[in-house]
């Protein structure tokens, strides 16, 4: 049979409007899982952001209501809604229709704009499955409709009014499972949690702003404003609310040139953890860039410059390196600029060149002068990173002692170990368990050729706490550094990793909640990018086991429990048995209920926002026991039944 080979014009495809986005939706928002459904709110926001940017909007407004939908209100000057010289259409109806269309593009709308460059608008239309706009502009109300990025009615009157700005209405396309649209979102509920989250972010860093969240899905309509007159500078006092700070008020450096705006605001603290975060037109940019190199730079420069200066460096004393100056510091490095260049995998690595020495020489001229002109706080910043030197040091022979040698030499892992067989680290596991017996349980119970456990004892170091030095002495963390293979802090290789599944497997109690926290602050700062890639995970062992006659069932939530009983019938009378530990189960029920792929329940660890993770771990595991007991008093409604 001869194969078709046929290729001609006829076989080129073009998708017209916003069928392209329907078609390919990650294309333009990443996914169409959770995180994809708050970018559509992001984006409309991003255009109010916009007007206030170019100063003509200091109000927006954002509503979850109980139909689904979202409405972003704002106070701008409205989308444009005279006819398009081009298009023949109103402006607003081609914003919302055509792709890279908007205000962004080298003309006069927008000097400065975060979003995705003229795709924000008409994206949210098309991946909508109802999208309504009104503009209140020159004393009327225009109103538009459409469905699923399609035209429902050409723009129209419906009232009059005396403010301005814009209106957006929208119901996100969720799938339903009907033909023929099928719908676009895996879910449509949004989570008030991570709106929020962004919102106060993006009130921090336009100073003035006001936005207002309000969700009214709920029994009880919740609400939370955010307004930040001090902007970054509120921010870095925001962030260090938990720490102790080494001054009062943050250094604040700002400045344009070229059409660039640059902010800075920076503050030390007592902690031993650098949090610093860097943002380009209103966009955070994990992967950093040449705005956060620039940054860096700088503050190095300028505490060694000043060090010498004052002999508080001596002649034949090495410099402070970058890590020693920022070890306590909290600083947000913001960047608005016109042509924003975004490198990297996730496109959130910020690339233009011009950028870095303009952060540069701003930062090191100002922070010289705030040095000379205080010269008490300078010598307090300069004791911190002089100690953060001896410090590095002594973690320097500490990590000599944890560095894993070659692959060959099994004697360098920890004696304690059980190792697995397989050598492919896609396909090994290692179980961190708490304890003696339950370590002997799990040994008993895995699978040797892909299964490794790594028993410690007691509860690890909290190192939110503690220097490196001291935490590199630890015998706990020193085994789990030399099992992992990979190193750690700035030398840590994911490509070195032995185990591609790290699992905290503790007691399903107050103690085991508490170790597995204290492993995540470990991992989370000495190896982040363990959690940022979707290493580690933590175990679902039962609560309970359940037995009626001769059926055995597995019971993990109180709830759980509760619906097997009355599935069961309350006069049935089954025997309950609730684990206290792992220990208690035997290698049997541990392998069927934990560890077997094939029956256990287990879940990864995300990190979905760095600040919000730096927050948490901060207030969970810092000095200060005020915030912490608040947060508690706060939250202890939400565990319900607590087994103490």
């Amino acid at each position: 049979m001869q194969r078709e080979n046929h290729y001609d014009e006829s076989q080129i495809q073009v998708l017209e409007g916003l069928e392209a986005v329907r078609r390919r939706p990650g294309m333009y928002i990443g996914s169409t899982d959770e995180r994809g459904l708050h970018h559509l709110v992001y984006e409309i926001v991003d255009n109010a952001i916009d007007e206030a940017l170019a100063g003509f909007c200091d109000n927006i407004e954002v509503t979850l209501a109980k139909d689904g939908s979202v409405t972003v209100k704002d106070n701008g000057r409205g989308f444009p809604v005279g006819i398009h010289p081009k298009m023949g259409r109103p402006a607003v109806e081609v914003c919302l229709t055509v792709l890279h269309a908007g205000g962004k593009f080298g003309g006069e709308g927008y000097k400065v704009s975060g979003g995705l460059h003229g795709v924000g608008a008409s994206v949210v239309n098309a991946l909508s499955s109802h999208l309504q706009v009104n503009v209140y502009q020159d004393g009327r109300i225009y109103q538009q409709e459409y469905e699923r990025g399609k035209i429902l009615y050409d723009l129209k009157v419906v009232g009059e009014t005396e403010r301005t700005g814009t209106t957006i209405r929208f119901w996100p396309d969720v799938k339903t499972g009907e033909v023929p649209e099928p719908g676009i979102f895996e879910t449509g509920n949004f989570d008030f949690d991570t709106l929020k989250t962004r919102f106060r972010e993006m009130a921090f860093l336009n100073a003035g702003i006001r936005i207002e969240l309000r969700d009214e899905r709920g029994e009880e309509v919740r609400e939370k404003v955010f307004h930040y007159e001090g902007g970054i500078v509120s921010f870095v006092e925001y962030l260090n609310r938990h720490k102790t700070p080494l001054f009062p008020t943050p250094v604040y450096i700002s400045g344009v040139k070229n059409g660039s705006t640059v902010e800075v605001a920076l503050q030390w603290n007592d902690s031993f953890n650098e949090s610093v975060f860097s943002f380009a037109n209103n966009i955070h940019t994990p992967e950093g860039g040449t705005h956060l190199a620039g940054f860096r730079n700088a503050i190095t420069k300028v505490v060694n410059d000043y060090g010498r200066k004052t002999g508080m460096l001596k002649a034949n004393d090495a410099n402070l390196t970058g890590d020693d100056v920022r070890e306590g510091l909290t600083a947000i490095v913001s960047v608005k600029l016109v042509e924003p260049q975004f490198e990297g995998q996730t496109k959130t690595k910020l690339g233009n060149s011009e950028i870095r020495p303009l952060v540069d020489s701003m930062v090191t001229d100002k922070l010289s002068t705030y040095f000379e002109e205080n010269p008490g706080t300078a010598r307090t910043v300069m004791d911190k990173c002089l100690s953060a030197a001896r410090a590095r040091e002594a973690a320097r022979k500490a990590r000599d002692l944890t560095r894993r040698k070659t692959a060959l030499e099994s004697a360098s892992l920890p004696g304690k170990l059980a190792d697995c067989s397989e050598r492919d680290p896609a396909k090994c596991e290692i179980f961190i368990v708490e304890g003696d017996s339950a370590g002997g349980s799990a040994k008993q119970g895995r699978d040797r050729h892909f299964q490794a456990i790594l028993p410690l004892r007691g509860k690890i170091l909290n190192v939110e706490k503690t220097r490196m030095d001291r935490a590199l002495s630890n015998a706990e963390i020193k085994a789990m550094i030399t099992a992992f293979g990979a190193g750690f802090g700035k030398e840590f290789d994911p490509a070195k990793l032995r185990y591609h599944r790290i699992v905290c497997m503790t007691d399903a109690d107050v103690d085991g909640n508490h170790i597995r926290i204290l492993l995540l602050t470990f991992f989370y700062r000495f190896m982040p990018k363990l959690i940022e890639e979707g290493y580690v995970y933590a175990a679902q062992p039962p609560l309970y086991k359940v037995t009626r006659g001769k059926t055995e069932q597995y019971v993990y939530t109180d709830d759980q429990l509760q619906r097997l009983l009355d599935e069961m019938g309350r006069d049935a009378k089954p025997e309950i048995q609730r684990y206290k530990g792992l220990g208690e189960m035997s290698y049997q029920q541990l392998w069927d209920t934990t560890m077997n792929p094939e029956t256990r329940s287990m879940y990864r660890i995300e990190m979905k926002d760095a600040i919000a993770a730096d927050e948490l771990f901060t207030l969970l595991m810092g000095d200060q026991v005020e915030p912490r007991k608040e947060f508690i008093e706060q939250n202890a409604k939400l565990v319900a039944d607590l087994d103490i």
